[in-house]
């Protein structure tokens, strides 16, 4: 079996363009892999094709080879672009490899850790313009099943956090604990926004409504500056998805900057990487928790991480999607108790369609973690099946 072509598909997904790898072979078996960088998409797009060239005529079965060669025959070795096609192309391979064998991702990583995975909902706190509204937006997500929450209530703030915001901040926080009581957890979002003092006033202040952890609470430049966090706060903190060397992660071991690992499969530069710095995490005891608001494709090279890695302990869900996610791709994904259970069909066990794609396509999506507003249209909903 040969590669024959690739070909890169970039998909409106709302929020932001899914980057999307299709690899094909002589067989008639095709692969799909996720490369997407938000407001970076382009240029992922332009980076897997130019490993094409590399990659036609390969054998697809050898892709510890191939993503190492990628890297190796690359001047510019590094970078959250570099490694978003490299976990395209990978993702692709191993899909292709799984169906030829008719087996799933997760048995080419060493076969399943558990059936299912705890996951917490993301954007479930969308369109919250009052505390009622919150709790209303809390009270859905708990109806599909999720027992853990995350959200920013932290508004447009960056470095410094005024006082009035930050007690707005814990008037939502304590409004949606005493609402949804002491068994659900809650996860802190901060987007990388504060400077240290700021970061260690806020966690210290958040302490008292037991959240699982506050996450990213400083910009990820700096791996001294979250250690100094994470030393000062009585708070759990989670920090990794704008990481995309093993090196750094092992920094964050070394440092003792983090209580949860958060890596990005896409970011890292793909499954096989990402295992590597879960390893890393394991030799520390520390839990993995990916980086996981992708599209359809990411999220499956993800749930197969799910099934396969053994300190792999939560599973970011993002609770609405744009409501054309089931036309670009078929998935089979359930949540059961607020778990995702793990699929079993071949390869990444997604179906990806071609024509749908090329339907949404790419769309100039302005940018800001710190900008109000919801990004998804009318009619999103849970893309997934409860129960």
């Amino acid at each position: 079996m040969r590669v024959t072509a690739v070909k890169v598909f970039l998909v409106d997904g709302a929020r932001i363009n899914w980057v999307i790898a299709k690899v094909e072979t002589d067989a008639g078996i095709y692969g799909v892999g996720d490369g997407t960088v938000g407001r970076g998409e382009k240029a992922v797009a332009a980076t897997i094709e130019y490993f094409s060239s590399y990659l036609v005529g390969q054998d697809p079965f050898q892709t510890e080879m191939h993503a190492d060669a990628m890297t190796r025959d690359s001047y510019w070795r590094t970078g959250v672009v570099h490694r978003a096609a490299i976990a395209a192309l990978e993702a692709a391979l191993l899909d292709i490899k799984g169906k030829a064998l008719g087996v799933p991702v997760y048995d080419l990583l060493g076969g399943k850790c558990r059936d299912r995975i705890r996951c917490y909902a993301n954007n479930w706190g969308r369109k919250t313009e009052s505390l009622d509204v919150l709790k209303k937006r809390a009270d859905e997500a708990l109806g599909y099943g999720f027992n853990a929450l995350k959200w920013d209530p932290f508004g447009p703030a960056y470095l410094q956090l005024p006082p009035q915001q930050l007690r707005k901040a814990l008037e939502q926080i304590e409004t949606v604990r005493e609402h949804v009581g002491p068994d659900i957890d809650l996860l802190i979002e901060a987007h990388g926004r504060f400077d240290v003092p700021t970061a260690i006033r806020v966690g210290k202040a958040i302490a008292d409504y037991d959240p699982l952890f506050l996450e990213e609470p400083t910009p990820p430049e700096s791996i001294a500056a979250v250690a100094n966090v994470r030393a000062h706060v009585p708070v759990r903190i989670a920090t990794g998805e704008r990481y995309y060397d093993k090196q750094q992660f092992q920094d964050l071991v070394t440092r003792n900057a983090a209580d949860w690992i958060q890596p990005d499969v896409v970011h890292v530069g793909g499954l096989s990487e990402f295992r590597r710095i879960a390893a890393i995490a394991s030799a520390a005891y520390l839990p993995v928790q990916p980086h996981n608001p992708l599209g359809p494709v990411g999220n499956a090279m993800s749930t197969h991480l799910a099934a396969s890695v053994p300190n792999l302990a939560l599973l970011e869900t993002m609770m609405v999607d744009v409501p054309w996610r089931s036309e670009i791709v078929t998935e089979h994904c359930r949540l059961v108790d607020g778990h995702m259970m793990i699929p079993d069909g071949p390869g990444l066990g997604i179906e990806f369609h071609e024509e749908a794609a090329m339907k949404y396509a790419y769309r100039h999506i302005p940018g800001g973690h710190f900008k109000k507003g919801d990004p998804y249209p009318e009619g999103s909903k849970p893309w997934f099946s409860v129960g």
